[in-house]
């Protein structure tokens, strides 16, 4: 099941079977996890509420994500993604919540952070909170965020 819908459709049949509620907090892909769940008939029942905190006064302000976290590893960073993860299960009625925050390009990336780079984090109930890291690649905007909406899919499921 590759098609991102099916994929979403799955994804909000199997948490309304479990009675289980998603948050979202999005940065570089701007709410676009959300919007393919709640294109799905029946996600109201699923969908608790997606965070878009694309700056980092909105990671600060929205999702209780500290300045100085931020400052000290910037927003694209392992430590981010688990914090806007952990902040949008808080500030939520989920029971899971998935984070996305990365560099999309063209511009923006650097050696250590090259465009292409994007974290995950995945926080649960009573689970310690997960991380992924991926790097797509200069692959274009459009590519490297379809990459991470499907990415985060996939932790969505892993965390059934």
């Amino acid at each position: 099941m590759n098609d991102p819908r099916e994929r979403a459709a799955a994804l909000v049949r199997a948490y309304a079977a479990r009675g289980a509620m998603i948050a979202t907090a999005e940065s570089c892909t701007g709410g676009l996890v959300a919007a393919l769940l709640t294109e799905i008939a029946g996600s109201s029942a699923v969908v608790d509420r997606g965070f878009v905190t694309y700056s980092n006064e909105a990671k600060t302000d929205m999702l209780g994500v500290a300045a100085g976290l931020i400052a000290a590893h910037g927003a694209v960073s392992e430590p981010v993604a688990r914090a806007m993860a952990e902040g949008a299960l808080a500030r939520s009625h989920a029971h899971v919540a998935v984070a996305i925050t990365g560099i999309a390009g063209p511009g923006g990336g650097s050696e250590a952070k090259p465009v292409g780079l994007v974290h995950f984090g995945l926080a649960a109930e009573d689970r310690d909170t997960l991380h992924l890291e991926r790097r797509y690649g200069n692959l274009g905007r459009e590519e490297v965020r379809r990459r991470a909406v499907e990415d985060a899919l996939g932790l969505l499921e892993r965390a059934l």
